[in-house]
């Protein structure tokens, strides 16, 4: 299975996941609103019940809602034509909340519209209390509007309490939770390591072809050299020295960016800046790149501009190797090479823009050019040799300079690379 596969069945699984969390969410909230709907009944049938064992009321036949209110989530407040003794209230209140399972805090108190104040309060504590009650003894009952007396039932601890009724749904919900989130971070780190792994095999695959094809060729070579009438042959034996020369400075050239690519592996490459011209630095580009120019009989042409002079405060060495990576790249990538080379300025910043006649990329690829060891597939992953190492290391030059990369590309028409330096 392929890393863009396993990437789908990710998002797939994480799209799951989340419609999972929001279902149980939903549960969930619904869940405490049938709590809140329970406890609110549990306390009007306690009510309920304290009217058949008091006389508070003196016309029997009214109903349940004219007689109870709930102005407020911990507020209920009971229409009483008599209030009834301090401790018989007390007394039938908490037998009929243990009747009814209201079982948390609850301070009463009993308002007489004659007295304009509470004639008395009382906090009724329940056995299984986990809250001190202290803040709740403190808290002052508000006056309500009312045409007659009234007791006011008050519960300070409702809200924990119905979320200890909801102990089940919230520890089943918070285990749901640690699963999806445990499985997700299991898929996104198998995921990483199958694209590891699927770049490390490519890497492999083009570290195997780029040594083995040399290394066959020279071997061959050296064969040839190891006969005995070839000193007698003086042109086959330049012919064949110079492959082997040739084939040992390609391996060089590996190897140094493979080393390259290792000894620069924090953010910010060390760079000696120093004021140098742009337009020498592109022209010995140019020559260290000749030999592959004349292979390929590429034309290049060159356009320079010369309002500052090109001149550019950078780290030549590092700066000069950036554009030869782009100047390969085209090379290689282009079947009868017409290259542009040009420089300017735009507003606080110097470019050097190099433009091919290639295959280009796909607009899909653009965004991973710049990856390590990543290379754009083709239907020969060989035809063009290399390590994916070149336009990755083009990124960390230019980065450490401060300055960016624009890239442009049409497939079969070309791409162009233009490298944005700071000038102050």
């Amino acid at each position: 299975m392929r890393s863009s596969t396993l990437k789908w069945i990710v998002l797939s699984a994480a799209l799951l996941a989340a419609v999972i969390i929001t279902v149980q969410l939903y549960w969930l909230n619904m869940v405490y609103s049938y709590e809140q709907r329970l406890f609110n009944t549990n306390v009007v049938k306690s009510v309920r019940g304290l009217f058949e064992d008091l006389k508070m009321n003196d016309a029997p036949g009214i109903s349940l809602q004219e007689l109870i209110k709930n102005p407020g989530n911990n507020y209920f407040v009971v229409k009483a034509d008599t209030i009834p003794p301090k401790d018989s209230l007390t007394f039938h209140l908490q037998d009929e909340f243990a009747d009814f399972g209201v079982l948390t805090d609850c301070k009463l108190g009993a308002y007489s519209t004659s007295q304009k104040k509470f004639v008395y309060e009382e906090f009724l504590p329940t056995p299984a209390s986990r809250y001190p009650p202290s803040k709740a003894v403190l808290q002052d009952l508000p006056v309500l509007p009312n045409d007659g007396d009234y007791i006011i039932l008050y519960f300070p601890h409702r809200h924990e309490y119905i979320l200890e009724q909801m102990d089940f749904w919230i520890i089943s919900s918070a285990i749901l939770f640690i699963t999806l989130i445990g499985l997700a971070v299991s898929l996104f780190y198998f995921y990483r390591q199958k694209f590891l792994a699927e770049v490390q095999k490519d890497f492999v695959n083009n570290f195997t072809h780029e040594f083995k094809t040399p290394l066959a060729v020279m071997k061959i070579a050296s064969g040839v050299l190891a006969q005995e009438n070839i000193l007698h042959q003086p042109d086959r034996l330049e012919r064949y020295a110079t492959i082997i020369k040739n084939q040992t400075e390609h391996l060089q050239n590996q190897v140094e960016q493979l080393l390259k690519a290792a000894s620069s592996e924090s953010k910010n490459l060390p760079l000696q800046k120093e004021d140098i011209d742009a337009h020498q630095l592109i022209e010995q580009a140019l020559n260290k790149v000749q030999p592959l120019i004349e292979e390929k009989r590429a034309r290049i042409e060159v356009k320079m501009e010369e309002d500052n002079g090109g001149v550019l405060h950078a780290d030549k060495a590092h700066l000069e190797l950036a554009v030869v990576n782009l100047l390969e790249n085209a090379l290689k990538y282009s079947v009868e090479p017409r290259i542009v080379v040009e420089t300017g300025s735009a507003e606080d910043e110097f470019y050097i823009s190099v433009k091919d006649n290639g295959v280009g990329i796909e607009k899909k690829y653009l965004k991973s050019i710049f990856k390590k060891f990543y290379r754009v597939p083709t239907g020969d992953i060989h035809n063009v040799k290399g390590f994916g190492l070149g336009l990755n290391f083009v990124k960390r030059i230019i980065d450490a300079h401060n300055g960016k990369i624009r890239v442009n590309s049409l497939p079969g028409i070309g791409t162009e690379f233009r490298l944005f330096i700071p000038l102050n």
